[in-house]
């Protein structure tokens, strides 16, 4: 996916293209010598194009992610079973993995910047190969959620990272529909593991799933070293600044915070993951319990979550052209809503074929159009503007999750899906809203 498309050829001694000149600028040069050290490795660029390969196996690498993040989903009510405890008590598996994937994009975003985002990228699915195995190891519910905590960690160094590269080596432009592109494998990979999990579920063998996923890791992981070995120089760019660790990266998170429109894309972004998977993390035990559907099929329905997302991967290009960014977010907000509405008002199990369906459309909307804002907020600080927007989502997730668990038992799970939609909805809305608002600003300001 990214490759001679998207890396510009230039004769000898031509003045570089706008993209290149774009890069330039946007990199942050702490030294003179610095300076004219990437200056030449983005003109090597134009010579030296990034293997086919890269994109593809981030987005492998994002399917890992994306199954370890819901396959423990429509597994709550085995687990409740198998440990004794209530559905509430055992989504806590839900919430540590998510609250501690929010918190660790704290790290993982400078350590990009500095290291390369490829290589730490790389790392992280080798760490994610054992942290999954120590999932699947667990001896009791304690160690599980341990395990979860640990997973949550080593997977957050993937999919915001993947993004900040792509947004790194990819001109704006033709941006949004690679970063598309990319989520592929994070769609497919959040279909999977819910489906995964239903089946491991009903065979009564939880354990299964977590080894299987540690073996992807291991494989994508290595697959990743070996490819980042061989990517142009500018592809593998650090960004080395002097001073203490911790107080140079407060001071890189405090400029992205400075920015009034960043603080307004990371509110956007965490109203999404609290209101939105508050809810989705019940529909597949909604179903099951409403209608009787076995846990396959119940997560089978959640599949088609990702076939929605899938649509809008191969029809965006056409979607942002004929949309723009305020429309996909009010469109998706709307459809998002709609969706969480008709699942828990559903008089027969059958609407929640489109309700997921819907859901997984309306979501790409709407967060793929956060995105693709995360990568722009703070060019020079990239790596650590795509680690708050991450840190955001998946801290509003379980937090979302967290206070859902905590109501599910005394409101049902009727009302949360009601509650869900409604939040999500007024996020969408107020977000298309300050995108018209903003882009009105910025035709005036150049007129």
């Amino acid at each position: 996916m990214v490759g001679t498309d998207f890396v510009a050829r230039q004769r000898p001694g031509a003045e570089p293209p706008v993209f290149f000149r774009r890069f330039m600028t946007q990199t942050d040069h702490t030294t003179h010598t610095q300076q004219t050290r990437e200056a030449e490795g983005a003109v090597a660029a134009q010579i030296a194009p990034i293997s086919r390969l890269a994109v593809p196996l981030l987005s492998l690498a994002a399917f890992g992610s994306g199954v370890s993040l819901r396959v423990s989903d429509p597994m709550l009510p085995q687990l409740a079973r198998e440990f004794g405890l209530s559905l509430g008590n055992v989504s806590l598996v839900i919430t540590v993995f998510s609250i501690a994937y929010g918190l660790s994009q704290l790290l993982f975003g400078p350590l990009g910047d500095r290291y390369g985002k490829y290589f730490i990228i790389a790392c992280g699915s080798l760490s994610c190969a054992l942290t999954s195995a120590f999932c699947g190891l667990a001896p009791d519910f304690s160690s599980l959620l341990i395990a979860r905590l640990l997973a949550g960690a080593t997977a957050a160094s993937i999919i915001p990272l993947s993004m900040a590269w792509i947004g790194d080596v990819i001109a704006y432009e033709d941006r949004q529909p690679v970063l598309a592109r990319f989520l592929i494998g994070q769609i497919l990979g959040l279909a999977a593991g819910v489906l995964v999990g239903g089946l491991a579920a009903d065979a009564n063998n939880w354990r299964l799933p977590f080894l299987l996923i540690a073996v992807l890791f291991l494989v994508v992981g290595i697959a990743l070293l070996r490819l980042n070995r061989t990517l142009p120089a500018h592809a593998r760019r650090q960004h080395r600044a002097e001073g203490a660790a911790i107080p140079r990266m407060i001071g890189e998170f405090r400029q992205v915070l400075s920015k009034p429109w960043a603080r307004m894309v990371l509110i956007s972004v965490f109203l999404e993951g609290a209101f939105l998977y508050g809810a989705f993390a019940f529909i597949a035990s909604h179903v099951h319990h409403t209608f009787g559907l076995s846990l396959t099929a119940s997560g089978a329905l959640v599949m088609l979550f990702g076939l929605g997302g899938f649509v809008f991967a191969m029809l965006s290009r056409i979607l942002v052209r004929r949309l723009g960014e305020a429309g996909l977010s009010r469109w998706g907000g709307g459809f998002l809503a709609i969706s969480l509405w008709g699942i828990g008002f559903a008089p027969v199990w059958w609407w929640a074929v489109a309700g997921c369906f819907l859901a997984g459309l309306g979501f790409y909307m709407f967060h793929n159009t956060l995105q693709i804002n995360a990568t722009q907020m703070a060019p020079e600080r990239r790596g650590a503007a795509v680690a708050a927007f991450a840190s955001s989502f998946f801290i509003g997730q379980s937090v979302g999750v967290g206070i859902a668990g905590a109501l599910v038992e005394r409101i049902g799970t009727v009302n949360v899906m009601f509650a869900g939609g409604l939040g999500v909805l007024a996020a969408a809305l107020n977000f298309s809203y300050r995108l018209r608002k903003r882009a009105a600003a910025q035709r005036q300001s150049s007129a």
